[in-house]
C-alpha cells in the first residue's frame, strides 16, 4: 500500500468518523428536544392536577362545614322535638292522673 493510498484511506475513514458524529449529534439534539417536550408536558400535567386536588379539597372543606352546620342544626331540632314531646307527656300524664280514682288504703 503507497503513501497516497494510506492517506486516501485515512480521509475515507476521518469522513466516516466525521458524518457518524454529526449524525449522532443530530440524534442528541433530537432526544434532547423530545425530553424538554415531555418534561414541559409533564409540569403542566403536574399544574393541572395540583389545581385539581386544590379544589377538591376547598370542595370538601365547603362540605365539611356544611355537613357540620347541617347536624348542629339538626341537633337543635332534635332537641326542640324531644322537649315538645316530653312537655306533652308531662301534660297528659298529670290530668289522667287527677281522672284515675286513688287506692283505698
Amino acid at each position: 500500500m503507497t503513501t497516497e493510498e494510506r492517506f486516501e484511506r485515512i480521509e475515507s475513514v476521518t469522513a466516516g468518523l466525521t458524518e457518524e458524529r454529526r449524525k449522532d449529534r443530530e440524534e442528541y439534539r433530537q432526544l434532547w428536544r423530545d425530553t424538554q417536550r415531555q418534561i414541559n408536558d409533564l409540569t403542566i400535567k403536574i399544574a393541572d392536577t395540583n389545581d385539581a386536588i386544590a379544589a377538591t379539597n376547598d370542595a370538601i372543606t365547603r362540605l365539611a362545614d356544611e355537613t357540620q352546620k347541617s347536624i348542629a342544626r339538626l341537633a337543635a331540632e332534635t332537641r326542640a322535638a324531644d322537649q315538645a314531646l316530653r312537655d306533652r307527656i308531662e301534660g297528659l300524664v298529670s290530668p289522667i292522673g287527677q281522672i284515675l280514682p286513688r287506692p283505698s288504703a
